[in-house]
């Protein structure tokens, strides 16, 4: 069973914002995808830090104009000193936002124009954003191997973690604060909100 607390993102609302952060056992920092890192979730985030809180990132509203997952990345690490690691892609942008590639299974999931995002499907990844993919894969993996000497003798003989290691090692890293998970999607038109579900119970506390 999982209790949500939705708390406001508005500067008004800091004082409660903080009072939540001291019960929680996880949280999810959802971005604006046009925005990025905005002055007050540079607030929250150091809230959750001086409360140790475990955290995913979603990156909302990857269908709105001006989106771009990317920068949002490059703007954890450059104004909150987050560890941003992607465990997701997404595949177009703005109006033509139609999946995301997961890292973790290293497959496209795309939704379908019928069903209000309750219908998606895996499919292999974009022969044009398999390079990119790679490249996020890598270092992913990279990072999560290093949590676990096993795992890292492993892939330093040339032997990559599977699925269940790779989710496993991703959880010890988001529960020891290691790095932050990067999620992506639109929850407007119900585009990655599954996968963030299956990201809260399988990655936090």
């Amino acid at each position: 069973r999982l209790n949500i607390i939705d708390t406001p993102g508005h500067v008004d609302f800091t004082i409660e914002v903080e009072r939540s952060l001291r019960v929680l056992d996880g949280a999810v920092c959802v971005l604006d995808g046009n925005q990025g890192v905005e002055p007050q979730t540079e607030t929250v985030w150091r809230q959750a830090d001086k409360y140790n809180v475990p955290r995913i990132v979603f990156v909302n509203k990857m269908d709105k104009i001006g989106a771009d997952f990317y920068n949002c990345v490059e703007e954890i690490v450059d104004r909150v000193a987050g560890k941003p690691v992607c465990i997701q892609l997404p595949i177009g942008s703005e109006n033509n936002f139609k999946g995301i590639i997961d890292l973790v299974r290293m497959k496209a999931v795309v939704w379908e124009d019928e069903g209000l995002g309750a219908k998606y499907h895996d499919e292999e990844i974009p022969a044009d954003l398999a390079d990119k993919a790679a490249e996020y894969r890598f270092k992913l993996v990279e990072a999560a191997v290093e949590l676990d000497d096993d795992a890292m003798s492993a892939y330093l003989e040339g032997v990559e973690p599977d699925e269940a290691t790779l989710k496993r090692l991703i959880r010890k890293a988001v529960i020891g604060r290691h790095f932050n998970p990067v999620l992506c999607g639109s929850a407007f038109k119900n585009k990655g909100v599954q996968p963030l579900l299956d990201a809260v119970v399988d990655y936090l506390p």
